[in-house]
């Protein structure tokens, strides 16, 4: 039986995502994410919690993100969990990521006006 490795979040840019692209060329961008959820304690007392996520995302995608999205935009990302290693001071440190492979901008959008529709622009 194959497995599953699907994760969705919707949250906003920490930052504005950084591209690079790789020696073959192929583009990548990097960014962080946050989600927020609020729940009540024992107490019943609401409580906002933040998690943070590392966003991954290649090629096409890659090339809409950079185009189309800065710090604080609300985006949905599905996509996958992949868990990386590296060494430092002899000891192996890990991280977990999510490499995006499909994402709808929510919200609105100020980078150049165009993506926002007025009551006019809605056909019914």
């Amino acid at each position: 039986m194959k497995g599953l490795n699907k994760v969705q979040l919707i949250g906003n840019l920490g930052k504005d995502p950084e591209i690079r692209f790789t020696p073959d060329g192929k583009q990548v961008a990097k960014f962080s994410m946050a989600a927020n959820r609020t729940f009540k304690n024992k107490e019943g007392k609401s409580i906002d919690d933040t998690q943070w996520f590392n966003i991954e995302a290649w090629s096409g995608l890659a090339k809409v993100i950079e185009e189309h999205l800065t710090q604080g935009d609300q985006i949905y990302i599905e996509g996958r969990l992949k868990t990386e290693s590296y060494e430092k001071d002899g000891v192996i440190k890990y991280f977990t990521k999510v490499v995006a492979q499909e994402m709808i901008m929510l919200g609105s959008f100020s980078s150049n006006g165009d993506d926002a529709l007025d009551e006019d622009d809605i056909p019914f």
